[in-house]
């Protein structure tokens, strides 16, 4: 049972001021945190909660949700704190009401191009976090094509395996890591990255600015979050048109995507089962026909 005095105490302090939280509102909608807002009018708090042993994942993506706003390019939620109560991991957020209906989805796009223009020298991120509630590791790499081949499809395939999912998705995925060069030979700088960029995870104010949440942050090709915009929809062409005038995007996109977009359809398969085998089978051997 949640304790909420002891989550309250804590806003207080990092607020400067009593927080009062009037009555929690559970909110719909997540399948890995339950949600609530608590407080009303100015004052209102959202709160994610997790289980106690879920706090290094509330605390990575406290720390992008950081990362991200250091930018100053596009909105994301103001990480208040983070913490466990009793047995359960929290993290308060800023509470943005989003409006009802789209907003402008032109600065998004021009919005998202700036903040990939914020780089590193090197691919990954100081600090491993999650994609979904799965272990997203962010070991830095000099090379593009190392970094995404052991740590983003070679380690779904590997969970996948462990999973019971083996045989020709391990074969062809294994064939598709070993031929990733020639796929990958574009030279992107390590750009930050939201992540984990699909149409839940953007929304609008009532003014209509675009705001991004639930990052899982690294720095690495910004391809791979435009992706993601495309792999289930709620973006559309307007905001691909605003980006792509803000920082064109280089030839080769429409087969890399896929190559990006595969690493999400695995990390589906690992979370919510076999339904997105022959999707991710499908997608390796159009893949792997790229290379001849």
């Amino acid at each position: 049972m949640t304790d909420w005095q002891a989550i309250v105490d804590q806003i207080s302090a990092v607020s400067g001021r009593r927080f009062q939280p009037g009555k929690p509102q559970a909110i719909g909608g997540g399948c890995i945190n339950q949600a609530v807002v608590l407080g009303e009018g100015a004052q209102r708090v959202f709160v994610k909660l997790n289980r106690a042993d879920r706090l290094a994942m509330f605390e990575a993506e406290a720390a992008g949700l950081a990362e991200m706003a250091a930018t100053k390019s596009i909105r994301v939620p103001e990480p208040l704190c983070a913490g466990v109560d009793r047995d359960q991991a929290f993290l308060a957020l800023e509470y943005i009401k989003l409006g009802g209906g789209r907003g402008d989805a032109i600065a998004a796009g021009r919005q998202l191009a700036e903040m990939h223009r914020t780089t590193r020298q090197r691919f990954g991120w100081d600090r491993d976090n999650t994609i979904g509630s799965t272990p997203q590791h962010n070991a830095e790499r000099d090379d593009w094509v190392a970094f995404w081949s052991e740590q983003r499809l070679g380690f779904q395939l590997q969970l996948a395996a462990q999973n019971g999912y083996c045989g020709r998705l391990q074969q062809r995925g294994e064939r598709l890591c070993q031929g990733l060069a020639a796929l990958l030979d574009h030279a992107p700088p390590a750009s930050l990255l939201h992540g984990d960029l699909w149409g839940g995870n953007i929304g609008y104010a009532a003014d209509g600015e675009p705001v991004i949440f639930d990052p899982a942050c690294y720095y690495g090709d910004r391809e791979a979050d435009l992706a993601m915009t495309e792999l289930f929809g709620g973006f559309g062409g307007a905001f691909r048109a605003a980006y792509e005038e803000a920082w064109p995007l280089s030839p080769g996109f429409a087969v890399r995507k896929q190559l990006y977009n595969l690493y999400h359809i695995l990390n589906h398969l690992n979370l919510f089962g076999g339904g997105y085998l022959s999707q991710a089978e499908r997608m390796i051997d159009r893949l792997l026909a790229e290379l001849g």
